[in-house]
């Protein structure tokens, strides 16, 4: 039996060991955890209103969120992981016009959009009465992930698939024709490996003679325990400006998140990621000092980015029995699972699937 090794347990290693076929590979997930942008996100899965130029970053996305029911349903996700609870897109009139009428357009290739409607203020306080009446667009087929919640239900549905998990940094090197992960548990030996620890794969990819274009940066988002105990019937609201306003179950609402390039790897809460975050938000909100009042905590992780801003996966061209895939950004919660998805197809059939959603992945890792 083939002995695979992935390392890194966000949200496409965790989503790739529970989609391999565990009758032929003997799986073995490496995780480290630390600085984890899936554990520490929650977001909107509503990608169709992007006005990124990148095409092919928005064919990934766009069917990153039509696969959502089929992961739904293969692994069981009840309403505290992922919910189709609707959109709210809180922006001036004239702009929402023309957003309304680019969701129309997309919604011929895209039907998962569901429905769209221009709500008046008044409307818009109704469907998340939080916030003080404005204008904003619904777009029905929006959901919300609860990063965190996805991979701890992962981890235990891999345990029970028989997927051996394995906490703990790890380094990496071609022995002969195989490859060993050292850890605290000496070495182990593995045919091949798929690389998907998100920043941290600069550092990897270096211990075996490649270098690749990433960037780590951090992002911190507000958990607020609030007593709305219907949280979980409002839509989420993408606010004008960075703050995006999550209501979860159980009167449990975030608010986030951050885009810190100069700290990067800094993992420390800071009150300054609060200030910004709620101070931008009172703005839109019915009753403002609400935030401040509500017992809170922030959650703190590390993103990947590439300097094009896109995300890239698959074999390396020159050795094909090693898989990388980072550079997710912001988008990892609407696209990370569907790229975990193609690549546990890929290794499971040996068809490739990934070439229409990316560059060729030579643009991001060489050879040193």
């Amino acid at each position: 039996m083939e002995k695979i090794a992935i390392i890194g347990g966000g949200i496409i290693g965790m989503t790739l060991a529970n989609y391999l076929d565990t009758s032929k590979f003997a799986v073995t997930l490496f995780d480290d955890q630390t600085g984890q942008a899936t554990k520490a996100s929650a977001g909107i899965i509503s990608p169709w209103l992007s006005k990124r130029r990148n095409k092919q970053w928005y064919q990934l996305a766009k069917d990153g969120a039509a696969f959502f029911p089929k992961l739904i349903q293969d692994f069981a996700l009840d309403q505290s992981i992922y919910a189709q609870c609707g959109t709210l897109l809180l922006r001036p009139k004239e702009t929402l016009t023309d957003l309304a009428e680019l969701a129309e357009k997309r919604r011929e290739e895209a039907p998962e959009i569901g429905h769209i409607d221009l709500l008046s203020p008044e409307q818009t306080a109704d469907a998340l009465p939080l916030l003080k009446p404005a204008d904003s667009l619904r777009i029905s087929g929006g959901g919300r992930l609860d990063g965190k919640a996805y991979l701890e239900h992962l981890a235990l549905r891999s345990a029970n698939r028989k997927v051996e998990l394995v906490a703990g940094h790890v380094t990496l090197k071609k022995s002969q024709d195989t490859w060993c992960i050292q850890g605290e548990f000496g070495e182990r030996f593995f045919d091949r490996v798929v690389l998907a620890p998100g920043p941290s794969l600069k550092l990897l990819l270096a211990q075996i003679g490649y270098q690749a274009d990433i960037r780590p940066q951090k992002g911190q988002l507000v958990v607020f325990d609030t007593p709305y105990t219907v949280s979980q019937e409002w839509p989420v609201a993408m606010l004008d400006g960075e703050a995006d306003f999550i209501p979860f179950i159980n009167g449990k609402i975030l608010l986030g998140a951050t885009h810190e390039n100069e700290e990067g790897w800094d993992l420390t809460p800071t009150p300054e990621a609060y200030h910004s975050l709620t101070e931008g938000t009172k703005h839109f909100m019915a009753e403002p000092a609400q935030l401040d009042q509500w017992p809170h905590h922030l959650r703190v992780g590390t993103r990947a980015y590439t300097s094009d801003f896109a995300p890239f996966f698959g074999p390396l061209p020159d050795d094909a029995s090693i898989l990388a895939a980072s550079g997710l950004g912001s988008s990892g919660l609407t696209t990370g699972p569907y790229i975990g998805y193609l690549l546990a197809s890929y290794v499971n059939s040996g068809v490739w699937q990934g070439t229409m959603y990316q560059k060729e992945i030579g643009n991001y890792i060489t050879r040193v």
